[in-house]
């Protein structure tokens, strides 16, 4: 891998056994994420585009091939191994959000710290910048129950930049959102990207995928389009 190549998957397969019948999710993918790059899967329901998502966050493994994070292949590793590399390397955003409804933003946010063995001092100072960095200084406090959807994904993208990920990965995460939540949360996308993380949305909304700069469009299990799109991110810029 190139010092560039963050993600590198090599003829991934997957096969799902119900009873008698095979369903072949994904049906030999091979595909490089350079770092910095901000990539948007597409495709229609069941094409597979769900299945690699959970392949590329080390939440699921491939039935064949290999997938290397950071020049690690994951594939040879044990499920302990398996949930360090995720949970130092992968950041997730949900669709559903997936907050703790009983933690307030902050206390959500720090989560994965607590687990990573992080002081409170340091932790609460980390988290209380994120939160300011996604738009929520005056959120902090809240609970998810007090908090809009779009409020509620702002605290969920802070979550995922907790460990410093590689990667993030977001599925469908406008689809709870209303169109000018979505909208919002888009533009905190391309700030984020532009200021050189990497990100990798899943979507089978034409619109939302044009917004990254690259568009991976699946179709029964195989990649049919590998396109670089133009996007005005230069002119993108995180508000301090």
């Amino acid at each position: 891998m190139s010092d560039k190549t963050v993600v590198k998957i090599i003829d991934v397969k997957k096969i799902y056994r119900m009873a008698e019948v095979e369903v072949h999710a994904l049906q030999g993918i091979n595909l490089k994420i350079e770092k910095g790059e901000f990539t948007s899967i597409m495709g229609q329901s069941g094409c597979g585009k769900s299945t690699l998502m959970h392949i590329l966050g080390c939440l699921d493994r491939p039935t064949s091939g290999h997938i290397l994070l950071d020049e690690v292949d994951v594939d040879e590793l044990d499920d302990n191994n398996l949930a360090e590399i995720r949970n130092k390397k992968v950041g997730f955003v949900f669709q559903t959000f997936n907050l703790l409804p009983k933690l307030t933003a902050i206390e959500n946010v720090e989560l994965p710290l607590i687990y990573a063995g992080m002081s409170f001092d340091k932790r609460r100072k980390k988290a209380m910048e994120l939160l300011e960095l996604v738009g929520l200084k005056d959120r902090m406090n809240h609970k998810p129950s007090e908090l809009s959807g779009g409020q509620s994904q702002r605290v969920a993208i802070a979550r995922a930049l907790i460990n410093d990920p590689t990667i993030v990965l977001a599925d469908e995460p406008t689809g709870n959102l209303d169109s000018k939540s979505g909208e919002e949360i888009i533009h905190l996308f391309m700030e984020l990207n532009n200021s050189g993380i990497t990100l990798i949305i899943v979507t089978h909304d034409q619109e939302i995928a044009n917004h990254g700069k690259r568009i991976v469009r699946l179709k029964d299990g195989l990649i049919i389009e590998d396109v670089k799109v133009s996007v005005p991110h230069s002119e993108i810029h995180l508000n301090k």
